[in-house]
């Protein structure tokens, strides 16, 4: 499994993207959706709500459990993504792409985000 250069990471096994006029892109990694297993049910924070850092915004329910989706930045969110709501087997299928989760304008960004190679040692060990 390859974690994209591009991105960064969050310990609880989300991806962040660069920010591009203040918004960055959400999603959860590959290593977390084989974890879950097949997800059924996504829910997302509101459009317009407010996300903190480290704080849960949102679930994810799979066949096997039911996991807490956390915010890796601060902001508000600008989008959700309405195709991983209508099929949550996106998560799976493509974690990366068509799997992305919500769109956020940074207000907060923590210090301990990881870069690609940070995370693929921290979630193999």
């Amino acid at each position: 499994m390859s974690n994209p250069q591009q991105l960064r990471y969050s310990k609880e096994h989300e991806w962040l993207s660069a920010a591009e006029d203040g918004v960055a892109t959400v999603g959860i990694t590959e290593h977390a959706a084989n974890a879950l297993g097949d997800v059924v049910f996504v829910q997302l924070p509101d459009v317009g709500s407010t996300v903190t850092a480290g704080e849960t915004c949102g679930e994810l329910e799979s066949t096997k459990s039911v996991s807490d989706l956390y915010a890796p930045v601060g902001g508000e969110v600008t989008e959700t993504n309405e195709d991983v709501v209508n099929d949550p087997s996106l998560v799976n299928s493509a974690p990366f792409e068509g799997g992305w989760l919500f769109k956020v304008r940074v207000t907060e960004e923590p210090d301990d985000l990881l870069s690609a190679d940070e995370y693929t040692a921290f979630s193999a060990g």
